[in-house]
């Protein structure tokens, strides 16, 4: 019994998509989710014509607000907000081509309370020892969080 074969082509052989190809191809990708500019314009790299292909598709994208930088760093840094404190949201952001001052505005919302709420849910009673609450305190720092809002959530609860 022979196997089908598809009728795409494998991608190393592939032709470089036409502008409505590579259109076609970044509304696929939006749809699923938003992505920011710069990681849009790595996935369609490999398939478009030329730089300038792919720039123009991009700024058209942006000016009919079908990519928003704004709409994704709000939505990154609300997905990151349930596990992570801000100095791990701004490396992400940072990472995925965000600007600075959106990254600054969206990473230190709520970080005291984001903090108390992943404590909470981790440790559901209060650090009796000071090796518990340093255990907590490295818990917290892993995750990103900074150490004035680690020392002033840990004193809040502390027992002495």
């Amino acid at each position: 019994m022979t196997r089908k074969s598809s009728s795409f082509p494998p991608e190393s052989a592939a032709e470089p998509d036409t502008a409505a190809e590579l259109r076609a191809r970044a509304l696929r990708l939006l749809a699923r989710r938003e992505h920011s500019r710069l990681e849009l314009a790595r996935k369609l790299e490999p398939h478009a014509q030329s730089a300038e292909a792919l720039e123009a598709l991009l700024g058209s994208l942006v000016s009919r607000n079908l990519l928003s930088e704004e709409r994704y760093a709000e939505t990154r840094a609300h997905q990151l907000a349930r596990k992570y404190g801000a100095a791990r949201i701004r490396y992400d952001l940072k990472s995925k081509g965000v600007a600075d001052d959106l990254i600054d505005r969206l990473s230190s919302e709520g970080e005291l309370e984001r903090a108390r709420v992943i404590l909470q849910r981790k440790y559901r009673v209060p650090a009796a020892t000071r090796e518990e609450r340093a255990r907590r305190a490295r818990f917290l720092q892993s995750r990103g969080f900074s150490y004035d809002t680690i020392r002033t959530l840990l004193s809040s609860s502390d027992p002495e």
